[in-house]
């Protein structure tokens, strides 16, 4: 756990690991220039993360690319990321303010959703007996059918991921779905076109049809659906 912890506790190491939040490959001058550090300096703390198992490494002809180990090493950072102490931090520029609004209202992590709306969509659920939460969040029958009902396929992995997990929502600090389940729904959302990528940042976008399936389907208020003005 100590040996876990010294790898999480160097800014550049964290500044790195929060970016690769979105799910993407990413260059080791990419994530230089994210951390604002020098492409040796990252190429050091990216051999570190690899060889701690947080980092997978990646190669295509010349190219190295690293991504996050997988979705439980994503979950594990966002968790993280929920129990640090809030600060506030200064707003540089009217796009600066607006971004971390939509980040904060929608927003991926990893391979789900996460942000206001995901947990909205969670808290939704479990008022209406979709998910149960006795031991641990599990789909009832209900949720179940459903999820089929939206076309969202509720089978279980057969890997060692969980079928259905919470993941502790680092803006909101209360949980939002993950594992198996909480992937199949953003991939529906996202083929659906139910929400939509803002270019390559973690940033989601509820369409029409999204807030009209939401609002339909889970009965989400209208101060949910929609981001906060800037």
């Amino acid at each position: 756990m100590a040996s876990l912890a010294s790898l999480l506790a160097d800014r550049t190491r964290a500044a790195m690991c929060l970016a690769l939040l979105d799910g993407r490959a990413w260059t080791a001058k990419e994530l230089a220039q994210h951390a604002g550090v020098a492409a040796s300096t990252a190429t050091g703390h990216l051999h570190q993360l690899v060889a701690g198992g947080l980092l997978a490494e990646e190669r295509q002809g010349r190219h190295r690319y690293v991504r996050l180990a997988g979705p439980a090493t994503a979950e594990m950072i966002e968790s993280l990321a929920s129990h640090a102490p809030l600060r506030s931090t200064p707003i540089r520029s009217l796009s600066d303010s607006h971004r971390r609004r939509a980040l904060a209202h929608a927003r991926s992590c990893y391979d789900h959703l996460a942000g206001t709306v995901a947990v909205a969509i969670t808290d939704a659920m479990t008022e209406r007996s979709l998910l149960t939460w006795e031991y641990g969040p599990a789909l009832t029958d209900a949720g179940r059918a459903w999820l089929r009902d939206l076309g969202i396929d509720d089978h279980r992995p057969r890997s060692g991921r969980a079928h259905v997990r919470s993941c502790l929502d680092w803006t909101e600090r209360r949980q939002h779905l993950a594992g198996a389940v909480g992937a199949a729904f953003l991939q529906r959302a996202l083929d659906a076109e139910w929400v939509l990528r803002k270019g390559t940042t973690r940033m989601i976008v509820l369409t029409d049809t999204g807030r009209t399936v939401l609002r339909e389907h889970l009965g989400l208020a209208e101060t949910v659906l929609h981001a906060p003005a800037a």
